[in-house]
């Protein structure tokens, strides 16, 4: 069966029996969360300035968007000083069914509440909205067509004239046979996000790139059991792209974000205390245990802010 890319990844992350549906990302592959609690007490400190730009309102919302596991919303929960806890309403949004031994504080849902006065975040959720790939022919771009059995690939019809416009803006391709990854579903996946937020903030992290430097061949790939596979939509592994983090951002301004900030995750951690600073070999010395739990501690946060790694993710804050 032939299918465009974004009805083909459609069906086989989220259709029934759809690869989301059935499990977990831990066994797939690597992320932030899953790196180091450090990067659930960095999301704490965030909400911390949100709920003081707030002045401390009498309920302070945490939305995790693309939740998972539900990890991140129980570390910080875990972590939270009761003054903030007693305040949280946490809530966890994510397609799966929701996990045996979540806190019973957190709140499971399918789609993101509205309303939200607070912090929604959404840490590699946009890279996972399927989209269509574009590639340039004489004739102008047309889309690609895939094969949901076998990954094989066609050329489809030309672009519908909303899509032919996102890649004009965002996107351009400069010669026959470059391939570009067409956007625009992830910036309306943003801007519902931002569309829900009454006041607060709203950060995304993803891998992305930028219009001056979008790669030549997109960025299309596939993930199972902790290895790059070929994307094969048949629903046995992961489909994930780079997103346009700076295309969400103007969707973003456009569904009333008042202020943007587009940085990488190295930046925004070592700004909250994530640095990776090894402890004094005294410590050694005078406390091997605490030694040993700091280097470890140390190393996880290497990991995070690693530019060749997770460092290098892209990180779009904004807020209302």
């Amino acid at each position: 069966m032939w299918l465009t890319w974004r009805a083909a990844t459609e069906r086989a992350l989220y259709g029934e029996e759809g690869f989301y549906l059935r499990e977990r990302p831990s066994g797939h592959f690597r992320t932030s969360v899953s790196a180091s609690a450090a990067f659930a007490d960095a999301v704490l400190a965030l909400l911390a300035e949100v709920d003081a730009e707030l002045c401390g309102p009498d309920v302070l919302d945490l939305v995790d968007i693309g939740a998972g596991e539900g990890t991140l919303v129980a570390q910080v929960l875990a972590a939270a000083k009761p003054a903030l806890r007693d305040r949280l309403r946490v809530m966890a949004v994510d397609l799966s069914p929701r996990p045996e031994g979540l806190p019973e504080r957190i709140a499971w849902r399918r789609s993101v509440p509205t309303g939200i006065t607070g912090l929604a975040i959404a840490n590699e959720w946009l890279d996972n909205v399927p989209l269509d790939v574009a590639e340039q022919t004489a004739d102008g771009p047309r889309l690609i067509m895939v094969n949901v059995h076998t990954g094989e690939e066609r050329l489809g019809g030309p672009l519908r004239p909303a899509d032919r416009a996102w890649l004009d803006r965002w996107w351009p391709l400069p010669r026959v046979g470059a391939r570009a990854e067409i956007g625009r579903p992830r910036d309306e996946a943003w801007a519902s996000v931002l569309a829900r937020l009454n006041h607060g903030r709203a950060i995304a992290v993803d891998y992305a790139h930028a219009v001056d430097n979008r790669p030549l061949c997109g960025t299309l790939t596939g993930y199972r059991d902790g290895s790059v596979v070929a994307p094969i939509p048949d629903g046995t592994c992961d489909i994930t792209a780079h997103v346009a983090l700076d295309a969400c951002a103007e969707a973003g301004r456009r569904a009333g974000a008042i202020s943007t900030t587009l940085s990488t995750q190295r930046d925004v951690l070592r700004a909250l205390g994530i640095t990776g600073t090894r402890p004094p070999i005294d410590l050694a010395h005078a406390d091997p245990r605490a030694y040993v739990r700091a280097l470890a501690r140390a190393s996880e946060e290497g990991e995070l802010i690693d530019p060749r790694g997770l460092g290098r993710f892209g990180w779009l804050s904004q807020r209302r």
